[in-house]
């Protein structure tokens, strides 16, 4: 199944010299080494467009060795990691360690992201051509708004020369405040300062605009909310070149699974209403959304076994992301499967001019995932050091099996290959 190309039908994928040397049936010459993938679904690699991998800086919480790990158990062949890591990637040498790094211990491919401000501080621009010439596949501050306009501005403008899409974590932090769940009635019964959906709504509007006057090529990320949404849609409609995604939590879950005061399921933007949840589904439906993330934030225990108010953002996601979209939106009757995997293929591939990637076309690499969509999953066990899922102990459908990227064998049986 390829959503690039619409491409649906039982056949062989023959592989070869790291790439994908044919598509049909019995391709492959007698001497090759045969995969039964038989009932299985044989799809292009995964991609995450949104991952934090916490090196370098926070090893304690993530490595690009255990987070790309997590990576191929979760059936993703490529990862894109955010630059808010504690030696911030705004100089064309963290982004030379952070390619190293992943040759050297990475298991799936990493493109890392740029900062566009120096420092994550929102006060001076980055040198956005040395950034691209070092290989950074996109910009964002995300972790924190970049809340002066004539900053963003500058950005949306300055990043045009180099073919980068600017990422918004669209954020009024004026209005985020101390907040920790979203404002309304749960944050009410239970005496925490809310967080009004208004300050991810009046950002992404801000840069939706934004990219209008400038032309800029802007990307929402975590959109999580039905003002957001429907300002990224009107966008869309008059033309602005504005894309957007969402994470399986924000369809997944609502606010009522903070009740107990779980810290699991304490992340930024927050849960939302069961109405933005429908929101969300319906944006998946028509394309508004043409990307699911997993926005994957491993912290350590001390980080989250705390009181709700002290712990910090963000759940893990690298490892349920595709059992959650095929149990949450193809089981459950709002995606079909080809739609879906489009998402978490072709759509991130394009939308970052990933060369290569989000195909099954012949010429392209050979990253591939075979997905048992029937395979149950108990999520428990995690190859990355986060433990910090609200989904731990769920029964959800959907496996990878096999992975193979750049040709080689990855993932066997469910299991890395290597063990």
């Amino acid at each position: 199944m390829d959503p690039a190309t619409g491409l649906e039908q039982v056949g062989d994928v023959f592989l070869s010299n790291g790439k994908v040397e044919g598509l049909g049936v019995s391709l492959p010459p007698m001497d090759s080494e045969i995969i039964d993938a038989s009932g299985l679904l044989v799809v292009p690699g995964l991609i995450d467009m949104h991952v934090h991998l916490r090196e370098p800086g926070r090893e304690d919480k993530e490595t690009i060795w255990s987070g790309t790990r997590a990576a191929a158990k979760g059936g993703f062949t490529s990862v894109i990691c955010k630059a808010n890591t504690d030696l911030v990637v705004d100089e064309p040498a963290v982004v030379g360690f952070v390619y190293s790094r992943a040759i050297e211990q990475g298991r799936v491919n990493v493109f890392p992201v740029g900062a566009i401000t120096k420092g994550l501080l929102g006060k001076r621009l980055t040198g956005f051509g040395s950034l691209a010439e070092a290989g950074v596949v996109a910009l964002s501050d995300d972790g924190a708004c970049v809340s002066d306009a004539r900053i963003m501005r500058s950005a949306l403008e300055y990043a045009l020369s180099y073919g980068l899409l600017i990422i918004s974590h669209a954020e009024d932090m004026a209005l985020t405040g101390h907040g920790s769940v979203t404002e309304g009635w749960t944050s009410t019964l239970l005496g925490l300062e809310g967080i009004p959906v208004e300050s991810e709504a009046t950002m992404v509007a801000r840069d939706c605009l934004l990219a209008e006057y400038t032309g800029g090529r802007l990307h929402i990320a975590h959109a999580s909310t039905m003002g957001s949404l429907l300002a990224i849609q009107q966008a869309q409609n008059r033309g602005v070149n504005v894309s957007a995604e969402t994470a399986p939590h924000y369809f997944s879950l609502t606010e009522e699974a903070v009740w107990d005061y779980d810290t699991s399921a304490k992340m930024n933007p927050p849960l939302r209403s069961a109405e933005d949840r429908q929101a969300v589904i319906g944006a998946l439906k028509d394309n508004t959304l043409a990307i699911i993330a997993s926005d994957h934030a491993p912290h350590t225990l001390v980080e989250k076994d705390t009181s709700f108010e002290e712990a910090a953002f963000g759940i893990i996601g690298l490892e349920t992301t595709l059992p959650l979209v095929i149990t949450n939106l193809v089981n459950a009757g709002h995606l079909t499967m080809r739609q879906a995997l489009a998402k978490i293929t072709c759509n991130p591939a394009q939308r970052l001019g990933l060369s290569g990637k989000g195909s099954l076309q012949e010429g392209c690499d050979a990253d591939i995932t075979v997905i048992d969509p029937k395979a149950e999953v108990v999520v428990g066990e995690f190859l990355s050091k986060g433990r910090n899922s609200p989904f731990i102990g769920e029964r959800l459908k959907g496996k990878a099996l096999y992975l193979f990227v750049g040709g080689k064998m990855v993932l066997c049986e469910g299991r890395l290959f290597d063990e």
